[in-house]
């Protein structure tokens, strides 16, 4: 059975955009036979990230469930999961939790809140950051016109 608590601050080094990763539980078991070793992990924790609008911090929850083979020396194992060969007499998942943990990094993160403390301004003269949820609903004002036009068919039709 594994139940660890680790620290993985490296991968702020490895991709910038992480700005704090909390420690990580790791949970789970390894099934071990005569020719590989099977873990079964739950990773959990978060990272810190910055809002991809705002640059505000955003907490990212990291729930990870996840099933790792490691081959055995000597061991010729058919499977259709990616295996992992044992170098040594030791197996370090360390470096695959890493791997994990940068895998689940999106390319971008929003903040549930545009408006909060210490965020980019969302507004400025002459500007203001246009979502697409709220250009859904307006219509463009050169096009105001044709709208009308298709108004007046309808009414037209239904005479």
């Amino acid at each position: 059975m594994i139940d660890e608590t680790i620290r993985v601050d490296e991968i702020k080094e490895i991709d910038p955009s992480i700005l704090e990763v909390s420690p990580i539980h790791i949970t789970g078991r390894g099934d071990i036979d005569s020719t590989k070793v099977t873990f079964h992990l739950k990773i959990e924790g978060h990272l810190i990230l910055p809002c991809s609008r705002t640059l505000v911090d955003v907490k990212l929850p990291i729930n990870v469930e996840t099933t790792e083979t490691f081959l055995l020396q000597g061991s010729v194992y058919e499977t259709e999961e990616e295996a992992y060969q044992v170098k040594d007499d030791v197996i370090d998942c360390y470096p695959l939790i890493r791997e994990i943990l940068l895998l689940e990094v999106p390319m971008q993160v929003f903040c549930e809140d545009g408006e909060s403390e210490g965020a980019a301004p969302q507004s400025g003269k002459d500007w203001e950051v246009v979502r697409d949820d709220d250009q859904s609903n307006k219509i463009d004002p050169r096009l105001a016109g044709l709208a009308k036009f298709f108004d007046q068919n309808n009414s037209s039709s239904e005479s």
